[in-house]
């Protein structure tokens, strides 16, 4: 199966191109690694960004992307994908843009984690497995990779040991168990450092165990930047 990669020569445009962009933290230009954060059907970017204050570290970066209308794609994720079309390429597309803007501004790309709840984690998931390289970290929060069924043979290329933290309720009303370890088992096999919980009873939230998991991938993130 043919899947649709961002070409930096030919961007896509699509329905959630020249949205606004959210930000917290120092600015990129003083900042020692950056987080792009990618909301949830519903929500928008600025309430994304209550992120931020949980997290314990002064030298981060955070930009939170707007999906138009507040939702990344209209069906379910484990809709066939081109019932989600150009929602789910024009967030890749999305995506895509605010890791460039921040290599631009001086920041690697193994100094960006990208962050995604529900809709967003399973468009960052998509994103990071269609573009491996290693990044500064993956968070996944209730979330997984887009499509009625995925396969390891659809993604190529190395996450060259990318931290991955991924959790979710062992009963999501919109995420099943079987894609989150799926997930993770492809992201393994393209040479990601993964760590999964499965929470029972959680529900379709984030708790305060999955947020220190995260903050320690920060933690470990800025020392290894502070120390190069």
């Amino acid at each position: 199966m043919s899947l649709f990669r961002v070409d930096p020569d030919n961007p896509f445009h699509g329905p959630h191109q020249g949205k606004p962009v959210s930000k917290a933290g120092v600015t990129a230009e003083e900042a020692d690694a950056a987080m792009i954060l990618v909301h949830g059907r519903g929500a928008s970017a600025e309430s994304m960004l209550l992120f931020a204050d949980e997290f314990q570290h002064d030298g981060i970066h955070y930009r939170a992307i707007q999906a138009d209308r507040h939702t990344w794609y209209p069906n379910s994720f484990l809709a066939p994908k081109e019932q989600n079309q150009p929602g789910i390429s024009s967030g890749l597309q999305a995506i895509h843009d605010e890791i460039r803007s921040l290599n631009k501004a001086g920041i690697a790309t193994n100094k960006i984690v990208l962050l995604g709840f529900s809709q967003g984690a399973c468009l960052s998931s998509e994103f990071a497995a269609r573009h491996p390289q290693r990044y500064g970290g993956l968070a996944i929060l209730s979330g997984g990779l887009i499509g009625p069924e995925v396969s390891g043979d659809n993604y190529i290329g190395s996450f060259e040991g990318t931290p991955v933290f991924m959790g979710c309720s062992d009963y999501d009303p919109h995420i099943p168990q079987e894609r989150v370890d799926k997930t993770a088992e492809i992201l393994k096999a393209l040479g990601a450092d993964v760590t999964k919980k499965i929470y029972p009873g959680m529900g379709h939230t984030v708790n305060e165990d999955e947020i220190r998991h995260i903050d320690r991938l920060l933690d470990r993130l800025v020392k290894r930047e502070k120390s190069e």
